[in-house]
């Protein structure tokens, strides 16, 4: 492996090999995607934790959008408290995968595009592919299951929830051990970092921590929770789960509700909040004030995100309405 120093000796790579980082440690690098218009690296933090025995390899990634910043300091968390010596296995984690966004504060690659929309990406591709590419070719394949850490964007919230393949075992049990307050039955989808690893054959769930742009310390200690249970469930750490005493909703789908017309938004119905077919969700006024729109549910189901912009244009998000499984 070719090295390079950076500020505090971290070393930079140009290639991640497993077998170079000693049994029984933790090291840091900095791992070569693309270069700027300078030639000079872009590169993403890589954080390893190598066991002293043999177990499986879980990948934890954070900010595919450079704006959702709660899977930060929960990777940062972990690798705090870990206790090498008592792990079975390797854990690697990306607490920043979209560098060009994370420094712009900007939910989009610098190019433009959601690089959670083009994962494996092309290897002969323009900027966002090519770096969503290098990104699983030279990091993700090295995984045997990942937890992909979001949150809400710009101008809405979220839930503490998880969209998971809930017909694959695996995935089914890693989003049941994460004490979610709500599940959502989603295979994975063309395009994504989830839907990426599952054709490689790596079990992957998604795991939205909360709101952009923000720390949120309650649902940064829910996301550290639910990574420990998996690491119990993988038998990489003795140790037992914590499995809470709170109801968790499980969705067979779900759906973002959109306006057909311009205003001010108010959304009236809260986070986790079951709704009825029929009931007033949302309102839209003019900036005089006055009434334009209302909004009401078209089925029965449960508000897993909403929007809490006011300004609104036609086609704007409403909230993200999970349909509760019978």
């Amino acid at each position: 492996m070719q090295m390079f120093t950076t500020n505090h000796d971290i070393p930079l790579i140009e290639e991640f090999k497993l077998t170079d980082v000693p049994v029984g440690t933790i090291k840091y690098f900095w791992l070569k995607m693309i270069s700027d218009g300078f030639g000079n690296p872009i590169s993403i933090p890589l954080m390893v934790a190598r066991g002293v025995e043999a177990g499986p390899v879980l990948g934890l990634t954070a900010a595919v959008h450079g704006n959702e910043l709660n899977g930060i300091p929960v990777i940062q968390r972990l690798f705090s408290e870990i206790e090498i010596s008592e792990l079975r296995g390797t854990i690697i984690g990306v607490p920043v995968v979209n560098i060009p966004s994370f420094m712009r504060k900007k939910r989009r690659f610098n190019d433009g595009v959601d690089l959670n929309h083009i994962m494996p990406g092309k290897s002969n591709g323009n900027a966002s592919q090519l770096y969503a590419h290098r990104f699983i070719d030279r990091l993700v394949k090295h995984f045997d299951y990942l937890i992909d850490l979001h949150t809400a964007s710009f101008g809405r919230v979220n839930s503490y929830y998880i969209r998971a393949d809930m017909e694959q075992e695996a995935t089914k049990d890693l989003a049941i051990l994460q004490n979610a307050d709500i599940i959502v039955h989603n295979p994975p989808s063309d395009g994504t970092l989830r839907g990426a690893s599952d054709e490689l054959g790596i079990p992957a769930i998604t795991l939205e921590v909360g709101n952009p742009s923000i720390y949120q310390k309650r649902l940064i200690r829910s996301g550290m929770e639910g990574i420990h249970n998996a690491l119990c469930y993988l038998n990489m750490i003795d140790d037992e789960t914590e499995i809470l005493d709170k109801e968790t909703v499980h969705c067979q789908r779900s759906y973002w509700i959109y306006t057909d017309r311009g205003g001010l938004l108010t959304v009236s119905v809260e986070l986790r909040e079951k709704v009825k077919k029929g009931q007033k969700i949302a309102t839209i006024r003019n900036i005089f004030g006055e009434e334009l729109t209302e909004y009401f549910a078209p089925e029965d189901g449960i508000v897993i995100g909403k929007s809490v912009s006011p300004v609104n244009q036609s086609g704007g998000r409403i909230l993200h309405l999970g349909i509760i499984k019978d």
